[in-house]
């Protein structure tokens, strides 16, 4: 089999039995054309049954050379390796030359959070006065009362709010769904939102069910809610790289400084693994070290 073959059917064991977004989806193929790419350039023409170690050594020199950073490697390597274990598991090949395969050695990335007072700063800096002010400031409430990921965030139904048990439904990753808690704050922002902004659009057939959306009645693009966030970054000055995913990793770490059980926090987040969920516990340890370097007394500057 050729490459086109065997990476349309890498794309569709992706999406039926992985059930993978198209996002992630698309990593895949992207990791697997960087790869083709690689074989073009060195005039070469090999099949993927043909494909040893050591021309996936070189690939790893080639994409290093190019500045390809270790993190993204590492990805780009974990992405390959999933396209030739789907090929070993067809029986396409008889051996896997991904086997012995390393990726560069990366730390872990811990990832920027803000504190509560920063949080608040946001949310208040909203313009109320505009028609889409309270849309907005209902975003962010429900992205820092969830964690959700800005695609939930976007997939969010109008029908999958259930206020009066407290908790709202999400489809996550591999169209998973989990039932997450929500606050009292996220709920009146979405309350006020519902009967002052979306109560009042022409709302698109195809959107009626979608809780978020533009002033065309049409679901938000996940650019969209980057631009909001960033554009409210600006306006209050912070330094800090803010993005959808910093109100997630924020609601993750306020819940472990405050003493959540790690798997309560693991089940909310969608993590199929607790070793992703732990990250924040590295979190948690910087703040008490923070905490002891500020407050103990044996700590202070002589």
């Amino acid at each position: 089999m050729n490459w086109t073959t065997t990476i349309e059917n890498f794309k569709t064991y992706l999406t039926l039995e992985k059930s993978l977004s198209k996002n992630s989806i698309d990593a895949y193929i992207n990791d697997i054309t960087k790869l083709t790419t690689f074989f073009k350039e060195q005039g070469r023409t090999v099949a993927p049954v043909e494909v040893v170690l050591q021309d996936l050594k070189d690939f790893v020199t080639w994409i290093n050379d190019a500045g390809t950073s270790p993190r993204t490697q590492a990805r780009v390597i974990s992405g390959i390796k999933a396209y030739f274990k789907y090929l070993l598991l067809e029986e396409v090949i008889d051996r896997n030359p991904t086997a012995l395969l390393e990726a560069p050695k990366i730390g872990r990335k811990l990832p920027h959070t803000l504190t509560v007072e920063e949080i608040d700063v946001l949310v208040k800096a909203v313009d109320t006065n505009k028609s889409e002010g309270q849309r907005n400031r209902a975003i962010l409430e429900t992205l820092y009362s969830c964690g959700l990921r800005v695609s939930e965030l976007i997939d969010l139904r109008v029908s999958n709010l259930h206020f009066r048990m407290g908790f709202i439904k999400i489809h996550g990753k591999g169209n998973k769904e989990r039932l997450i808690p929500i606050g009292k704050r996220a709920k009146k922002e979405i309350k006020l939102y519902l009967k002052n902004y979306r109560g009042k659009l022409n709302i698109d057939k195809d959107s009626e069910d979608i809780l978020f959306l533009n002033r065309r009645g049409r679901k938000l693009s996940r650019v969209m809610i980057f631009t909001i966030i960033k554009n409210l970054s600006k306006k209050v000055g912070l330094t800090k790289n803010v993005s959808p995913h910093t109100f997630r990793h924020s609601f993750a770490s306020h819940l472990v400084e405050g003493g959540a059980d790690l798997r309560a926090v693991q089940e909310m987040l969608g993590h199929e693994s607790i070793l992703t969920t732990e990250i924040y516990t590295h979190l948690d340890r910087d703040y008490l070290k923070e905490t002891i370097k500020n407050c103990h007394p044996r700590s202070k500057d002589q």
